[in-house]
């Protein structure tokens, strides 16, 4: 008889909510946990040696390639991306002199930030991943958290907090390294969205195994009231639902649908105009 499934959150006995392929690598199954009271999903199981799930070609963070179309499209969405990102962290961190982005894959984001004169610092565990990083940076990049000196203006994760293990741990580590009036950005997938729920098993942001954890706005809320830290905005990725939408279309049919993607993609953002919803949030939190 299997052993029920308990939330390290909540406690709570979770409930089966589906079973998802891992697309990516290995095309094993794994299970989508729902913790109700803190409406997330949790995958199962956890596999020990999580590091062999990265090892692919099609893992873009770890890559640079510019062939096929999903390549070019994330490119371009990733570059286009950083000014946005940029912007929103001068907005809410005038005085911005320093960041760190944790889980910086191969740097271009700190790259961006180094030619607008702050000071920068990243952390990378994959070996490769953090190689390249720090060609590019100048040496900016250490392997662990751990390694890092001093505090910063502001802290980033982009599309890092879903893949962490131990979230504790990890917060609490970076408010150690944050200033006193500095801000935390993170962005996550939203399984709430339209073309999450479009897609169910085939949605490509559930990303199992290397997706943990799978939040909703009330789970960051939670999780971060939790270690004293408050939300004070969420703003949405809206490339992020065409570039989700056209890898989907492709785990559901094996075909490249880019129209049909594109209008999903769309869809999405346009309902989470009024619902929130949309397919990835940004979290600009401060310490409470």
């Amino acid at each position: 008889m299997n052993q029920p499934v308990i939330s390290p959150l909540s406690k709570q006995i979770l409930t089966k909510k589906m079973s998802v392929k891992d697309h990516l690598v290995s095309g094993q199954m794994f299970d989508l946990y729902h913790d109700e009271s803190w409406d997330m999903l949790l995958t199962r199981p956890v596999p020990e040696d999580l590091s062999k799930y990265y090892k692919s070609t099609n893992y873009k963070p770890h890559y640079h390639r510019n062939t096929s179309l999903t390549d070019r499209l994330y490119n371009w969405v990733r570059n286009r991306n950083y000014a946005y990102k940029y912007r929103l962290m001068k907005r809410y961190c005038p005085e911005m002199q320093s960041v760190l982005d944790y889980g910086t894959a191969t740097g271009e984001f700190l790259e961006y930030l180094s030619k607008k004169n702050l000071n920068i610092a990243g952390v990378e565990p994959n070996e490769k991943a953090g190689n390249i990083a720090n060609i590019i940076t100048g040496n900016k990049v250490k392997a662990s958290i751990d390694e890092i000196t001093g505090t910063f203006d502001v802290i980033t994760l982009w599309h890092v907090l879903e893949h962490v293990k131990d979230l504790d741990i990890l917060i609490e580590k970076l408010k150690e390294r944050l200033n006193e009036k500095g801000i935390l950005v993170i962005a996550v997938p939203n399984f709430k969205s339209y073309d999450a729920r479009h897609y169910g098993e085939y949605w490509a942001a559930y990303d199992v195994p290397r997706h943990l954890w799978h939040f909703s706005p009330l789970a960051i809320w939670k999780l971060f009231d939790k270690h004293q830290m408050t939300v004070i905005t969420q703003k949405p990725l809206y490339f992020d639902s065409f570039y989700v939408s056209l890898l989907s279309e492709w785990y559901k049919t094996g075909k490249k649908k880019p129209v049909k993607a594109f209008f999903t993609g769309l869809k999405s953002n346009w309902l989470a105009r009024k619902t929130g919803n949309y397919s990835s949030l940004i979290y600009i939190l401060q310490t409470s």
